[in-house]
């Protein structure tokens, strides 16, 4: 585990962000989780109730929203911009004729230059109106697949020597290492589409000053960064954005139906891209821990102080102020859960992937409820205890604990798929 520099200047930064010089332990011990009162989801700041949901949606949640930019991720960037794409057929006979692959270059203008990122997209042979999951991946586009048409990015990447990555740069000895996680043939059998693309083009993920990515494109002209401003997971899920941008004018995708999905730091990414863009008609999280969906307060596994002191560069430099003081947060995880609602919401979770705090995660999903509860449709029934693994809730708000590690897997896919078959209605 990473241990904080003993040098007295860095001893001292160490503290201030919650670190010290010994390396940290995770509490498992559920009898050491302290106690804790979660914030009201349906009484504001000033003692009113929410009675109803529009009261919810026109007084309650644009005030959690406020608090998770300026507490937590960051402003959500919001300058305007231009966008263009240009196609390029990978495969017109993709899975011996059952799909088509597309590469799209997209090129993003502002008033402060221009960027550019590629999106890799599959979707069925002779169906229309198809629905689609929006995910970034890990390595490259090139690595999901093993297409050689696939291009190959030039971003910054992490050396990952099982993986052949060295200097930080992407290469044909990476094609096709991630095809485990990405169940393509599944999606396509199933009528779904996928739109994919490298997280590192939107930002690097390294502690780089944020002068890397597209921070530069959407920094607001003569602002300077403060403690308000987005960390990468906000870049990371505006990039969501900007392929739902495309989705939105393809003429194979449904734009109502486009599902935003993440795994771990994406899983968080996902979360915070569907609370601020209401084109994603459902959100899904799978195994997303500490600053996705498990709540903050329990303190289980990685907290606050720990991911602020190993990734600085996720969240906004304010969230610092809470390392080991997660009681004086404003909010906790599932106020971010609350604010996907009324769309549905599925969280998943894996037996040993204490880390991420599988129970945290349950019962963040479980407090969003209320809110649920206020819109229409909704089913009331949902379990008082962690289920048990394996046994999916497909309720709007979905639930599953996997047996394994922290990963995702075929099993995670396959009860994706099924539920936004019952909540999106599935292909045509």
């Amino acid at each position: 585990m990473d241990r904080c520099n003993v040098l007295p200047l860095f001893m001292i930064l160490a503290v201030l962000m919650g670190c010290s010089n010994k390396e940290f332990v995770p509490n498992y011990d559920e009898s050491a989780v302290p106690d804790y009162k979660l914030p009201e989801l349906l009484v504001t700041k000033e003692g009113a109730k929410i009675n109803n949901f529009t009261e919810w949606r026109n007084i309650r949640k644009n005030k959690i929203l406020q608090d998770f930019e300026s507490e937590m991720y960051g402003k959500y960037p919001d300058l305007e911009y231009n966008i263009e794409f240009k196609e390029r057929i990978l495969s017109d006979n993709y899975l011996n004729g059952k799909a088509i692959s597309k590469e799209i270059n997209v090129e993003v203008e502002t008033i402060n230059g221009r960027g550019s990122f590629s999106i890799l997209y599959f979707f069925p042979q002779n169906l229309k109106q198809v629905p689609v999951f929006v995910g970034l991946n890990f390595y490259g586009n090139h690595t999901i697949d093993t297409l050689n048409s696939i291009s190959i990015h030039n971003a910054w990447v992490k050396n990952n020597k099982s993986k052949n990555i060295s200097d930080n740069l992407a290469n044909e000895n990476s094609r096709g290492i991630r095809t485990r996680r990405w169940p393509l043939e599944r999606l396509i059998d199933n009528g779904y589409g996928l739109a994919t693309v490298y997280y590192g083009e939107f930002d690097p993920d390294f502690d780089d000053g944020f002068e890397n990515g597209f921070h530069p494109i959407f920094a607001t002209p003569g602002e300077e960064r403060d403690i308000h401003s987005a960390g990468s997971i906000s870049m990371w899920a505006k990039g969501m954005s900007l392929i739902a941008d495309y989705l939105q004018h393809d003429s194979i995708a449904d734009p109502t139906r486009i599902i935003a999905i993440g795994h771990s730091r994406m899983g968080k990414t996902a979360l915070w891209a569907g609370a601020n863009d209401e084109r994603f008609a459902a959100v899904i999280s799978n195994n997303s821990g500490c600053g996705g969906a498990a709540l903050s307060r329990r303190q289980f596994g990685e907290t606050v102080g720990r991911i602020n002191t190993s990734f600085p560069h996720w969240f906004c430099e304010r969230f610092k102020r809470y390392n080991q003081k997660e009681h004086k947060l404003p909010f906790d995880q599932h106020m971010l859960l609350a604010l996907i609602a009324p769309r549905p919401v599925y969280v998943a979770s894996a037996t040993k992937d204490r880390w991420a705090d599988p129970k945290g995660e349950y019962l963040a999903l479980k407090a969003a409820l209320p809110v649920y509860k206020l819109s229409s449709g909704y089913e009331t029934s949902f379990p008082e205890e962690l289920p048990v693994p394996d046994k999916p809730i497909l309720n709007k708000t979905g639930y599953h604990l996997r047996t394994g590690p922290h990963n995702i897997t075929d099993y995670d896919w396959l009860t994706f798929i099924n539920w936004s078959n019952k909540w999106l209605g599935g292909s045509n």
